[in-house]
C-alpha cells in the first residue's frame, strides 16, 4: 500500500491506499500537519482574515481570564486558605503555566482555529478530535451563559449601588431563582453576539478598551489597599496549613483558563508563528502579578471574615478596610466591565470551534461559511449567540456551570499529550517555539489536571458522560459519515498507530 510523505514527516494516503487502510483505522486517523497548516489558503468560502496581532491577542487572554475570578472568587478562596490565599494564586497559575507551554507550541506549530479540537485531530486522531470538540462547545456555551447571568447579577448591582434601585425580579432572574425571564442576560449575549459578526478587528478593539478599563480600576484598588494595608490582618496567615491553600487553588484555578481562548483565534492572527506564544504566555503572566497584589492587597485591608462574607469582596474591603463607601459602585462597574469582556472571549472562542468542526465536515459544512461582508462565520455566530441567550434567559444554570470545571481540565490533558506526541512523532515539523524540557513539563501539566479531576464532584463525571454520549451519537449518524477525511480522501493523514 502505497503512502506518501510530505516534509516534517507529515503523511497523506493516496487515493487508491484510501479504501483498504483507513476503513480499519479510519476513527483514529489524523488531520495531516500540512493540511492543517495550508487550511487558511483554502479558497472554499471558509477562509478567516489575518487581522490581530500580538497587543489584541494578549487582551483577549486578559479579556477572558480577569473577571469574576477576581472580583468574586478571592472571597470564596480566603474562605478556605485564610490570608494564605495569595499563595493559592501563585499555586494555582504554576498549574496553569504547564499546560500555557504546550498551548504556546501547538498554537504556533499549527495555527489554525479550533484549539484543543484542531490539536487532537493532529496527534491522536478523528475520534479524540471528536470527543474533545464536543466537549469544548459545551464548556464555552454553558461558560458563557453563566458568566451572562452573573452580568445581570452585577448590573442589579451596580444600579443599586449607584442609584438605590433595582431591576423587577421578573425580568432580572430566571426561572430557577424566582424569575420569568433574565432579560439583562439575553442582551449582554445578543450585544457581543452582533459585535463578534461585525468582525475579529471590531471585536478585538472592543475588547482591547475593555481590558483598559478594567485593569484600571484594579490598579486603583492596588493602590488604595497597599495605602491602607494592616499587616495585623495576615495572622494566621494560613490557618488551615497547607490543605487549605490546596483546596484554594483548585477553586481559584479556573480563574486562570481564559488564555486557552487565544488559541481558538490562531487563524486571524497576522504573524501567528511569534505572536501567538506572546500572546499566551504574556496574557498568564500579567493577569498573575495583577491576582498576586489584589489578592494580598484585599487580605490586607481587611479580614477573612469580611472578605468571605461578601458577594463583592474587592467592594466590601475597601468599604470596611479604607472606609471608601463609593467604592462599592466603582467595583460593581469595574465588575461589569471585567464580565463583559470575558463574556465576549468566550462566545468568539466557542464560534471558532464550532466553525472548525463545521469546515472539517463534522458538523454541517455550510456554517462554517464566511460573510463576504464581515469576514466572520456570521450565520454560525448568530445561531450560537441565540442558543446561548436561551440558555442563559431560561436554563437552571446552577449544575450543569460544574461542566466547565471537568471539560477544561480534560482539554488541558489532550492539548499537554498532544506536544508530547508531536515530540516523537514529527520531530522535524517546523516549530516556531519548543516546550522546554519535553515530555517533563507537559507530563506535570497532565498531573496537575489530573490532580484537580479527581476532587470533581460524581454527578458532574456522570452529565459529563451522558454529554460525551450524546456526542458520539451524532458522530456515529452525522459527522463520521460527513467527515472530509471520507469525503474528500486526499485530506486524510497517516493513522495513529501501527506507523
Amino acid at each position: 500500500m502505497a503512502l506518501t510523505t510530505g516534509p516534517g514527516g507529515g503523511g497523506r494516503f493516496s487515493r487508491l491506499a484510501h479504501d483498504s487502510r483507513v476503513a480499519t483505522r479510519n476513527m483514529t486517523t489524523r488531520r495531516s500537519l500540512e493540511s492543517l497548516t495550508a487550511e487558511p489558503d483554502d479558497n472554499d468560502g471558509t477562509q478567516l482574515k489575518r487581522a490581530v496581532g500580538a497587543t489584541q491577542l494578549t487582551a483577549l487572554g486578559i479579556g477572558g481570564t480577569i473577571g469574576t475570578g477576581i472580583f468574586v472568587v478571592i472571597g470564596e478562596g480566603a474562605s478556605l486558605a485564610g490570608p494564605a490565599v495569595v499563595l493559592s494564586f501563585v499555586l494555582a497559575a504554576v498549574a496553569c503555566m504547564f499546560s500555557a507551554l504546550s498551548y504556546a507550541e501547538l498554537a504556533s506549530s499549527i495555527p489554525v482555529s479550533g484549539s484543543a479540537y484542531t490539536y487532537s485531530y493532529a496527534t491522536l486522531g478523528e475520534l479524540v478530535a471528536w470527543i474533545i470538540g464536543w466537549d469544548l462547545i459545551l464548556e464555552y456555551g454553558v461558560s458563557v451563559a453563566g458568566i451572562a447571568v452573573g452580568w445581570g447579577g452585577n448590573l442589579n448591582a451596580f444600579f443599586d449601588n449607584a442609584f438605590g434601585w433595582e431591576l423587577p425580579t421578573a425580568i432580572a432572574k430566571s426561572p430557577e431563582d424566582g424569575g420569568v425571564l433574565n432579560l439583562p442576560a439575553v442582551f449582554i449575549v445578543l450585544a457581543i453576539t452582533l459585535v463578534l459578526v461585525l468582525g475579529v478587528r471590531e471585536s478585538a478593539r472592543v475588547n482591547l478598551v475593555m481590558v483598559g478599563i478594567k485593569m484600571a480600576i484594579l490598579v486603583f484598588f492596588i493602590i488604595i489597599a497597599f495605602a491602607n494595608f494592616s499587616s495585623g490582618n495576615l495572622t494566621p496567615f494560613a490557618p488551615e496549613g497547607q490543605d487549605g491553600v490546596v483546596s484554594a487553588a483548585a477553586v481559584i484555578f479556573f480563574a486562570f483558563i481564559g488564555f486557552d481562548a487565544i488559541s481558538t483565534g490562531s487563524e486571524e492572527a497576522r504573524n501567528p508563528k511569534r505572536d501567538l506564544p506572546i500572546a499566551i504566555l504574556a496574557s498568564l503572566a500579567i493577569v498573575t502579578v495583577f491576582y498576586v497584589l489584589v489578592s494580598l492587597g484585599a487580605v490586607g485591608l481587611a479580614s477573612t471574615d469580611q472578605l468571605s462574607g461578601s458577594d463583592a469582596p474587592l467592594a466590601a474591603a475597601l468599604d470596611d478596610g479604607a472606609g471608601i463607601t463609593w467604592a462599592a459602585a466603582l467595583l460593581s462597574f469595574g465588575a461589569l466591565i471585567a464580565i463583559t469582556s470575558v463574556c465576549l472571549v468566550i462566545l468568539f472562542g466557542q464560534t471558532r470551534i464550532f466553525y472548525s468542526m463545521c469546515r472539517d465536515g463534522l458538523l454541517p459544512r455550510n456554517l462554517a461559511r464566511i460573510s463576504p461582508r464581515f469576514g466572520t462565520p456570521a450565520r454560525l455566530t448568530v445561531l450560537l449567540g441565540v442558543l446561548v441567550a436561551i440558555l442563559a434567559a431560561l436554563v437552571p444554570l446552577s449544575e450543569i456551570v460544574k461542566l466547565v470545571n471537568i471539560g477544561t481540565l480534560f482539554a488541558f490533558i489532550l492539548v499537554n499529550a498532544g506536544v508530547i506526541i508531536l515530540k516523537y512523532k514529527n520531530p522535524e515539523f517546523p516549530r516556531a517555539y519548543r516546550v522546554p524540557l519535553n515530555p517533563l513539563l507537559p507530563l506535570i501539566g497532565i498531573g496537575f489536571a489530573a490532580y484537580l479531576m479527581k476532587d470533581l464532584p460524581g454527578e458532574t463525571w456522570l452529565r459529563f458522560a451522558v454529554w460525551l454520549l450524546a456526542g458520539l451519537v451524532i458522530y456515529a449518524v452525522y459527522g463520521y459519515r460527513h467527515s472530509r477525511l471520507r469525503t474528500e480522501p486526499d485530506r486524510a493523514a497517516r493513522p495513529v498507530v501501527g506507523e
